[in-house]
């Protein structure tokens, strides 16, 4: 997954989504979720913290900022085909220097859609739902809201360009 490959790169011992799907790396985890394992390391965190609550250790986490889940519609007999033309789009932006929220893009993984991850982490995310007639955007920034809503614009704009794609469940 690329949350896995995501704590690997970076040397992380854990990794977390949004979803609830988290990640823990050797020597602490084992590849998988493991609810048994988290409430230990969280009592061992805590123990090595005696003056911190829980509150006070996520408050220094790194702030980062992030969109809901937004699904603008696309019917079902076109959302891959939709999806492919996206897809390449954003790879051939890549391909051509072009930025995404004024960054480089440093890469495109195109595993169940795209994931366009800029040069400073941040990254923006298009994909087909698995289950609805609808296309899946999300989008994170480690620097600020301003970028997120950057990401997103620039990525909108890309996904605008395809007129089998309506409107939005929800936006920022």
């Amino acid at each position: 997954s690329h949350m896995k490959r995501r704590v690997k790169q970076l040397g992380a011992l854990a990794g977390f989504e949004k979803s609830g799907h988290y990640f823990f790396a050797e020597p602490v985890g084992r590849g998988y979720d493991c609810g048994l394992r988290v409430a230990v390391e969280i009592c061992k965190l805590m123990d090595r913290n005696p003056s911190m609550s829980m509150s006070d250790l996520r408050r220094a986490l790194p702030q980062t900022w992030a969109t809901p889940t937004m699904s603008p519609y696309c019917a079902d007999t076109e959302k891959y085909s939709v999806l492919n033309r996206i897809v390449a789009r954003l790879v051939a932006m890549q391909e051509a220097g072009e930025t995404v929220a004024g960054r480089p893009i440093a890469e495109v993984v195109t595993v169940n859609g795209a994931r366009v991850i800029l040069d400073n982490g941040s990254w923006g995310l298009v994909r087909a739902s698995s289950n609805t007639p609808n296309l899946v955007v999300v989008c994170e920034s480690g620097e600020s809201e301003a970028e997120m809503r950057a990401i997103f614009a620039d990525i909108d704009a890309v996904i605008r360009t395809e007129p089998g794609v309506g409107a939005y469940d929800q936006t920022i």
